[in-house]
């Protein structure tokens, strides 16, 4: 998955831009108003996790490229 793929996947704008989206089409068809509430908390709830999942691999994958204490430094003598 490219950088700015899972950059856009974890915007808040991108996520209430769906919620707000999906909540227009659910009042559209005439959805009450206790479904329409359902639905929009879980697609934010769902944009959150998806946030959370996207930083963590970012912070992950960062620490792990620049994890240097399992290798000798330059004046440490490999034994």
């Amino acid at each position: 998955m490219n950088e700015e793929f899972k950059r856009k996947l974890s915007s808040r704008k991108l996520w209430m831009a769906v919620a707000a989206f999906i909540t227009s089409v659910l009042v559209l068809f005439g959805m009450d108003g206790d479904t329409i509430t359902k639905v929009t908390a879980m697609i934010t709830a769902l944009g959150s996790v998806v946030a959370y999942m996207v930083a963590e691999g970012y912070v992950d994958a960062a620490h792990n490229k620049n994890d240097t204490s399992d290798q000798p430094g330059p004046t440490e003598k490999r034994q």
